[in-house]
């Protein structure tokens, strides 16, 4: 176990004016509201936050971080308070306590919404302090590090968390030794076979690796110094997951791969980078393509290098990497290596714009659902990008595949929303195509445009998918508010009376507060979306001897109501009064898992839950239902199912015999013969359930000759 002493002495070699007593009095307390907390290592619970702490010494980090770090689980797994922590060691160190840990106070319906809340409320304590992230990145590490220890589902699923959220969030904050060390650990659990095999394939040339590093070192070293430039060289095999990922994307084996190894020129100014590019250019051929100028245009975390890939000794590639020292601490540390920040002060307005992405972070958070939200961070994580360019020159860098629409938020949200068209490199092209490294992109607008649903099909940036998702369900709103007046309107009409009428007297706004909504508009809205019939509505407003209906009714709420019974054997939660209808695409049975979806004029249509049409509707306008078991009555469904069989005589009769044996009606029947003699049935049936459909098709596969049955979803028969 590491000792408070060694961090105490690494925090002083860095920082030789460090408050100790404040690192002695932190350890001191999370040493004592720890005590008897035992891993599953088998080791001090302890350990684990003073590991914690080493690794932000590491880093480089400032007292108050790694005092923190000593902390970091006090809140979640001890009885010491928030309030304890802000009277002992103030409140920014709070902040950053607090933000680390999880929500452990709150149930959630799955793991999926745990962790994106978890995620959600790191985020918006980070915005304002990054060190929250540095302190969780550095717990990660060692809990990845002593994952072994875990069940096999436990290290499944923290392995694949780490992958999508914390090593690209270490990426994104420059942090190259983090990031290589989680990646690898990851592949260790989640491809355990593919890390062997990598392992041992390194392994076998360990030997010969080395010595050719030896050699290439010595030849870039002794052409800077035939030409006076002062320079180190560097040379490292590739970290094991961006192998596995070049076996992955390439189709091959890890003998066929020949740029396992990179190397580093680091020299002392800017403009010496490029003289050092040329020198090794002229010692191997540069392959086509390969090269990237990261310093003219850095990478959103504010990576800097120049990248070659050459020709090198014995004809190998190798790949060349060129940057200052400065590139090179920010390359490794990335925000870590800012000294500004170490000392407590704020980023400034240059480093501030190094990491905007932790803003469009910030932004993903206000998305509600659990799914869209860690998608949409996923998104702005992952560091593949694209830097193109508006016709003033100004760079936008972008996700890869990002589209002209992407490109058209990035700019402003009022030009996305307005966007109809796009010109690339001068060129009209479809609001779908794929934007290139250096294109120059040309926005078109209209006020008469407006986002399409079909776009979140195409877009890339969270951005422009929050963006369209909030201006669609704003304009769903409106249209759901002026539909439901429609409604109310026609039907007060009957009775002498009118919207405006019960809006000047307050009648309105009372029936909806009665009614569970806050404002009229909400009222009109639900009505308009199908959440609450016109009859309710109407039943609050006229006197009792006209309202029949309204002694027997009470306040709509998913709480208290029971949900109403509709008819076609189905349950539908919190609406009366509204006709259902089984969808053709897929003909739900009793058994079936069901999804109902609200539609204007036709009620709820309930489909299959694993009917392929679900993903292609409205989402928001998904409501719960499910199938009526206390119903008494027998009730039968229309179901498609199709038959191959052998062609001969009497088939048909035999067929139409089985079904009919097993109590189904037949309501339509299609038959056709092919040329290898054999025939092809379909047939549109009356069944109670599933179970009474697979009864039939069990009988029907006990004829002779019969090949195979099977329930079908085509929309006709």
């Amino acid at each position: 176990m590491i000792r408070i002493n060694t961090i105490i002495d690494e925090l002083l070699s860095y920082w030789p004016q460090a408050d100790i007593d404040l690192i002695q009095k932190a350890y001191i307390f999370s040493a004592k509201v720890h005590e008897g907390q035992v891993r599953l290592s088998g080791e001090a619970y302890l350990s684990h936050p003073l590991e914690v702490a080493w690794i932000l010494t590491q880093m480089k980090l400032d007292q108050v971080t790694i005092a923190a770090g000593l902390l970091h689980d006090t809140i979640e797994d001890t009885l010491a308070t928030a309030k304890i922590i802000e009277e002992k060691f103030g409140p920014e160190i709070l902040h950053i306590v607090n933000g680390v840990t999880k929500i452990s106070a709150i149930h959630f319906q799955n793991q999926e919404e745990r962790q994106a809340e978890n995620i959600r409320k790191m985020i918006l304590a980070m915005s304002d302090d990054i060190r929250v992230i540095l302190v969780k990145l550095a717990d990660r590490l060692h809990n990845m590090r002593t994952l072994g220890f875990q069940t096999p589902e436990k290290q499944t699923s923290i392995a694949q968390e780490t992958l999508d959220i914390y090593a690209p969030i270490s990426a994104r904050l420059g942090m190259h030794r983090i990031q290589t060390e989680l990646e690898d650990l990851c592949l260790y659990y989640l491809e355990p076979a593919a890390y062997q095999t990598i392992k041992e394939g390194v392994a076998r040339k360990r030997e010969e690796r080395e010595r050719y590093i030896r050699e290439v070192k010595a030849l870039i070293q002794e052409k800077m110094d035939s030409v006076h430039l002062k320079c180190r060289v560097e040379g490292r095999p590739k970290h094991f997951y961006s192998i596995y990922k070049k076996m992955i994307n390439q189709n091959l084996d890890i003998s066929q791969l020949y740029d396992l190894i990179a190397f580093r020129v680091i020299v002392k100014e800017l403009s010496e980078c490029y003289e050092a590019l040329g020198h090794i250019h002229s010692l191997w051929k540069p392959i086509s393509g390969k090269f990237n100028d990261y310093i003219s245009l850095p990478k959103t975390n504010h990576y800097q290098s120049l990248h070659t890939k050459v020709i090198g000794p014995f004809g190998e590639r190798i790949e060349i990497q060129i940057r200052t020292e400065e590139m090179h601490r920010t390359a490794e540390e990335g925000i870590a290596s800012h000294w500004q920040y170490k000392e407590g002060q704020p980023l400034n307005e240059t480093d501030a714009k190094k990491f905007r992405w932790v803003r469009q972070l910030l932004e993903s958070q206000q998305v509600q659902d659990p799914k869209e939200f860690l998608e949409s961070v996923r998104i702005d994580l992952f560091p593949d990008e694209v830097y193109v360019f508006t016709p003033q020159g100004e760079v936008k860098i972008l996700p890869k595949e990002s589209t002209p629409i992407d490109f058209a938020y990035a700019v402003h949200t009022e030009v996305g929303h307005h966007c109809s068209g796009a010109r690339v490199n001068k060129k009209m092209v479809p609001l779908r195509t794929t934007l290139q490294h250096g294109d120059v992109v040309e926005i078109i607008t209209s006020s008469a445009h407006w986002p399409s649903k079909d776009w979140l099909k195409i877009v890339k940036t969270s951005k422009a998918k929050n963006r369209i998702r909030q201006w669609l369900k704003i304009e769903e709103r409106k249209r759901s508010i002026d539909i439901g007046k429609d409604l109310l309107e026609k039907e007060l009409r009957k009775h002498q009376l009118s919207v405006s009428q019960s809006m000047k007297s307050d009648a309105l706004l009372r029936i909806a507060q009665e009614l569970s909504f806050q404002k009229i508009e909400d009222l009109l809205a639900g009505v308009g979306f199908g959440e609450i019939s016109v009859r309710q509505v109407v039943n609050r407003m006229l006197p009792k001897e006209e309202g029949e209906e309204k002694q027997e009714e009470e306040p709509l709420t998913f709480a208290t109501r029971r949900p109403p019974k509709e008819k076609g054997g189905v349950l539908i939660r919190g609406i009366q009064d509204v006709m259902t209808r089984f969808a053709k695409c897929c003909t739900p049975l009793p058994g079936d898992e069901v999804v109902g979806f609200i539609t204007r004029g036709r009620g709820i249509t309930v489909h299959a839950r694993f009917c392929p049409q679900v993903a292609l509707e409205d989402q928001e306008r998904m409501i719960e239902v499910q199938w009526d078991v206390s119903e008494k009555t027998r009730t039968f469904y229309p179901v498609k199912i199709e038959i191959w069989s052998n062609d001969k005589k009497g088939m048909l009769a035999e067929v139409s015999t089985a079904i009919t044996s097993g109590e189904a009606n037949i309501l339509k029947a299609d038959a056709v013969t092919t040329t290898d003699k054999k025939a092809f049935y379909q047939f549109l049936i009356e069944v109670v359930d599933t179970h009474h459909l697979q009864s039939v098709i069990n009988n029907l596969k006990r004829i002779k000759g019969v090949i195979n049955v099977t329930r079908s979803f085509e929309k006709n028969i």
